[in-house]
């Protein structure tokens, strides 16, 4: 995947996120994401981190985290949020949404992946509807499959996923699982929430284990 083009996509998706931030109320911004225990504001200020967080950063925090890699992301977004209120850290996600820096040890498609799937964490919980864009879906799908970090491998094994709004489908298997590709992505990256959009006997069987 050329990385200009994922460079590209990711600015498009960090700007267009940060103009559906930009319609939220006040009480929206404390209100449960689809991360347990994150409130949207958590959210918005851990996406604002992904250009900002250096190695001897992430080597601290782990330490504080007792090598808890959840529990670093999550201390580390609470003291981001605790520090900037919305209209700051909108600001800051808006300027740096053409930046080609990540956070240590990840790949280039893990930052689309991230606001991808954070913008839904965002949306879904509030009743609101953010799309997600086919191209752009799909190759973060393929990504979440072949990366060991996200744990889809193990999640997903058995299960056949088969998008209804685009040519894509993956896996081997009887349980089937069909939706839209955004939903598939929610899953493969462990959301739950993802289950309301898809159909078929695989699902099932992912609502036991996620």
């Amino acid at each position: 995947m050329d990385r200009e083009r994922v460079l590209s996509w990711t600015k498009a998706e960090r700007l267009g996120l940060a103009d559906f931030l930009d319609d939220l109320e006040g009480t929206d911004w404390e209100a449960p994401s689809l991360c347990t225990g994150w409130t949207v504001h958590d959210v918005v200020a851990h996406l604002t981190l992904s250009t900002r967080t250096t190695l001897p950063g992430m080597v601290k925090g782990m330490v504080r985290a007792r090598g808890d890699w959840e529990r670093m992301e999550f201390d580390a977004a609470r003291r981001r949020a605790a520090d900037f209120g919305p209209a700051e850290l909108i600001a800051q996600f808006r300027e740096t949404a053409a930046s080609a820096r990540r956070a240590p040890l990840s790949a280039p498609l893990d930052p689309l992946v991230d606001v991808l799937v954070h913008g839904r964490d965002i949306a879904r919980p509030l009743g609101r509807v953010r799309p997600t864009p086919q191209e752009q879906t799909v190759a973060s799908l393929e990504h979440v499959l072949a990366s060991p970090f996200y744990g889809a491998r193990k999640r997903l094994r058995g299960v056949r996923l088969v998008a209804t709004d685009a040519n894509w489908s993956r896996g081997v298997g009887q349980d089937e699982v069909r939706g839209p590709a955004g939903d598939l992505l929610l899953l493969a990256t462990g959301r739950a929430a993802g289950l309301a959009g898809v159909s078929g006997l695989g699902a099932e069987r992912l609502g036991r284990v996620l």
